[in-house]
Parts: C-alpha cells; structure tokens; sequence
C-alpha cells in the first residue's frame, strides 16, 4: 500500500532552486537529483523512522527527521512521520544554516 507524502509548498521551491543550480554545470544530474529526491520521499513513506532525529530548541521542530538524498548526500530531506505517510518539511544542502533556516520557518509560524 501507498503511504501518503505531503509536501510543503516551500519543498517545491526547494527542489525546483537546486535542480536549477545543478543544471547550470550538468542538465543530466539535475534530472537525476529529481529523480533521487522521488525515490527517496517514497522510500521514507515506506519507512518513516530511518532518518535521523533532529535536535531543534523549537517544540514545533520535536519530530523533525533528516535524511539525505540517496546519491546526493549533501543535500537532506526534512520531514516529520504522519499516520499515513510523511510530511516534508524542506530540501536543503546540508552546508547551509540549518539551525537559522528553521529558526526562519519557526517566526513564519508564529
């Protein structure tokens, strides 16, 4: 059975910002790296608890899971298990402020 994978609309932004950035130096790997960040979101459908706990001072944060994109390691997925699925939350290269980018979406929510 299929599990249920809701995306933020800022994941879309995401995805669409770094397959962009990826295509400038090779068109393929940007394909690829789509391609990857599918197959990954079903397979954390699948199984939701593989990725790595976060730890986030903001309580809204408390469930947020990492896991990388397999075959584009440096950049992760954040999302958090649902009952039918997943939620993902961003797309970020793992080089960027993670804690000041979250701290962003924490005053979005406010």
């Amino acid at each position: 059975m299929m599990k249920e994978i809701y995306k933020h609309p800022q994941v879309i932004k995401d995805l669409i910002e770094i397959a962009t950035y990826i295509a400038i130096e090779n068109l393929d790997a940007s394909d690829r790296f789509l391609k990857a960040a599918n197959e990954t979101f079903k397979q954390l459908a699948q199984m939701p608890r593989t990725g790595k706990i976060c730890q986030f001072t903001n309580t809204q944060l408390v469930d947020i899971r990492q896991q990388a994109i397999k075959g584009f390691r440096k950049y992760l997925i954040f999302y958090r298990p649902t009952g039918s699925g997943i939620e993902i939350v961003r797309v970020i290269h793992g080089a960027r402020d993670l804690a000041a980018i979250f701290d962003e979406l924490d005053s979005e929510n406010e």
